[in-house]
């Protein structure tokens, strides 16, 4: 069985899977659902817990509407420590986290080897915590679950929208993408940077850039996939590492949007 370890345990969440399932369930607790229906994507910020946990909680909050309704998750996020040109999808049958092995769907993998921009690159998945920082929050709300993960580099909004329209359109598939906001300005700065590109996102904006998301890529396919054009937008949450456990000078923005 090959499987890809868990590489940020013990850095942007803990380790321990006790301590793990206590932390998740008092962010999920702390969170209530902001739409009544179950939504087929999800946009949630990826970084350490006590920084966007919080905010990330208020999307998984929403799939304990229904969480026996969801069977796989196209996790898609970007690639921040490998230089990809395209889209990395990974060769392993599992990914690892404290609280146990999520198994992939190979099939799904397959079949996205053949879409323009794919390829297969292990060393891109291997120590990146964009998707990894997801899984335990999926892992304590939904039941069963295969995982269909993808990193994105320099993909155009077509390549990334030719992966969503593949994988997404069923009941049972459930689309996260990862993505923080603005990053290293000031409190006010990243504030009214942030309000901005939140309103962009809930105008199906497809142009974004890497200043305003740094999953501006993932974020631009998903509102460029024919799959998505049917959808409700809704601002689940938005603040920025300030409001969190950091300080004012120099932020990190994150927000939470449901699609349903």
């Amino acid at each position: 069985m090959n499987t890809r370890a868990a590489a940020v345990a013990g850095y942007f969440y803990d380790a321990n899977p006790n301590q793990l399932r206590h932390d998740v369930s008092q962010l999920l607790r702390a969170e209530s659902a902001a739409i009544d229906t179950l939504p087929e994507a999800l946009i949630v910020p990826h970084a350490g817990y006590i920084y966007s946990g919080s905010t990330a909680a208020s999307a998984f909050k929403c799939l304990e509407i229904d969480p026996d309704q969801v069977k796989r998750v196209l996790l898609i996020g970007p690639a921040h420590r490998v230089l990809v040109e395209g889209m990395a999808i990974p060769s392993a049958d599992c990914f690892a986290t404290p609280f146990g092995d999520i198994e992939l769907d190979r099939d799904a993998l397959a079949r996205l080897r053949d879409l323009p921009g794919v390829c297969v690159m292990d060393e891109a998945h291997r120590q990146e915590h964009s998707l990894e920082v997801q899984l335990p929050f999926l892992q304590a709300v939904l039941h069963e679950f295969t995982l269909v993960p993808v990193l994105v580099g320099g993909a155009t909004p077509t390549m990334v929208a030719g992966v969503v329209d593949a994988i997404a359109g069923d009941p049972h598939t459930l689309v996260v993408i990862s993505s923080d906001l603005s990053h290293f300005l000031d409190y006010d700065a990243a504030r009214a940077k942030d309000a901005k590109t939140c309103q962009l996102i809930q105008n199906r904006a497809t142009t974004l850039s890497g200043s305003q998301a740094c999953g501006a890529a993932a974020i631009n396919g998903l509102m460029a996939s024919r799959w998505s054009k049917d959808l409700q937008i809704s601002l689940l949450k938005a603040c920025n590492s300030g409001d969190t456990a950091g300080p004012k000078d120099r932020v990190v923005g994150y927000a939470a949007f449901a699609l349903y």
